[in-house]
């Protein structure tokens, strides 16, 4: 297992020390808009558990996750009417994971439209609301 670092961004969120606009928490999961999106409604969905990458996370807790990503990925095609939605979950470094915790992307798109994550702020009032229109999905 690699070394969980408790001061990395998504810690710091789980803990409540840095805000997010989320869509979705249960007492295993955590599902968040990204403030940096790559595409409208790019939300991200992640364990509690202290996982580096997929192959950190227990078997229980990346059986659990997926049934969340299904959960928000259907209300984010619902609430935004979209046709397809990209599921990335990059497992380390090299594989361009930025954050050293396990997280999957939702991203309303087609791969074929996607650019490179955004390395600015997307408008945090669309974003609270996209979410809003996400959250009023979600069974």
């Amino acid at each position: 297992m690699s070394n969980y670092d408790d001061n990395n961004i998504f810690a710091k969120i789980l803990r409540g020390e840095i805000p997010a606009i989320k869509v979705y928490e249960d007492e295993k999961t955590l599902a968040f808009m990204d403030i940096m999106p790559q595409a409208k409604g790019h939300t991200l969905v992640i364990p509690k558990a202290k996982a580096v990458t997929l192959l950190d996370l227990p078997a229980d807790d990346a059986s659990y996750t997926i049934q969340i990503v299904q959960k928000v990925a259907q209300a984010i095609k619902q609430a935004l009417e979209v046709e397809g939605i990209v599921l990335m979950q990059l497992s380390g470094e090299a594989a361009g994971q930025t954050v050293p915790h396990v997280h999957f992307h939702l991203i309303p798109s087609s791969v074929h439209d996607l650019g490179k994550h955004s390395s600015k702020m997307g408008d945090m009032t669309e974003i609270q609301a996209i979410s809003e229109q996400i959250k009023a999905h979600i069974r």
